[in-house]
């Protein structure tokens, strides 16, 4: 039998300004912020949403092991909502947040999805997907 996956654990964000991103992760799209303890004994921060977590490193301060080109503002994440998009839009706008593109048909891991993208403080492109 060959070795596969199930699921994914958490992924890193590597930010320039790590309470920038918190607060827009938490006011904005709605996560929970963590501080959590590590076997060494520093703190790391966290956020979460259901079962899934994020795990912020500061720019220039990066915990090892890390990726090797890390850099604020290179990822491209998609993230699922049973919210309808217009509500979305009126929350986005009540925190000056704007809408590059959307709602717009995409395709999500599970099928079709309505999307809205946008920019987090460091310039990573945040979708947020309903499905359809």
């Amino acid at each position: 039998m060959s070795p596969c996956l199930s699921t994914l654990d958490h992924l890193v964000l590597t930010v320039a300004d790590i309470p920038s991103t918190v607060r827009f992760f938490t006011n904005v799209l709605g996560m929970t912020h963590h501080l959590f303890t590590v076997a060494d004994g520093s703190k790391r921060h966290a956020l979460s949403f259901g079962t899934m977590k994020i795990n912020l490193h500061q720019h220039t301060a990066e915990f090892e092991p890390k990726a090797r080109h890390v850099q604020p503002g290179s990822a491209d994440l998609c993230f699922l909502t049973q919210t309808p998009p217009d509500v979305w839009q009126v929350h986005l706008s009540q925190h000056a947040i704007e809408v590059e593109a959307g709602p717009v048909s995409r395709t999500g891991a599970t099928g079709p999805i309505t999307s809205l993208y946008l920019r987090d403080p460091d310039g990573n492109l945040i979708e947020i997907g309903i499905a359809v």
